[in-house]
């Protein structure tokens, strides 16, 4: 989020672009969080109806603009979301339900080769705890799985 904050603030984000925040889900936060700044951003830069925002990080009432929070998988655990660059292009169909990257399979299955996972945020206590146990946002981001 910090490095998407710069960006904005450097006027390297223009319309149409697909600004991507990624290592915010519930392992790679951990715990998902709110993304309202960096909307706040978009929108005070004046591109909150021209540039969209992907995260697996979430969003509160107070956000506005083109987003899409909570994807799944999350990077952290080896997402699409993990494996995106600068400059890819984005397509995100409403009407649909989708979200696509204009990659072919062989690019993608490169870059997944070469794809390290990053080291957990914590790697003790409650807090590495909860992310060993945490569920995807998909299921509900929770701890307590049958």
């Amino acid at each position: 989020e910090e490095e998407a904050l710069k960006s904005i603030e450097n006027n390297e984000v223009v319309p149409g672009d697909v600004v991507v925040i990624r290592y915010e889900g519930p392992k790679g936060g951990p715990g998902m969080r709110e993304m309202l700044e960096i909307t706040a951003s978009i929108v005070g830069a004046g591109l909150g109806k021209s540039v969209a925002l992907i995260t697996d990080g979430r969003f509160s009432g107070g956000t506005h603009g083109f987003v899409v929070g909570h994807i799944t998988p999350e990077a952290q655990t080896g997402g699409n979301l993990a494996l995106l660059e600068n400059g890819d292009t984005i397509i995100i169909d409403a009407e649909n339900h989708t979200i696509n990257v204009e990659l072919s399979e062989e690019v993608l299955a490169e870059r997944r080769s070469k794809w390290i996972q990053p080291e957990f945020k914590f790697k003790k206590g409650i807090l590495y705890k909860y992310i060993k146990s945490v569920s995807s946002a998909s299921e509900g981001c929770v701890t307590d799985q049958d």
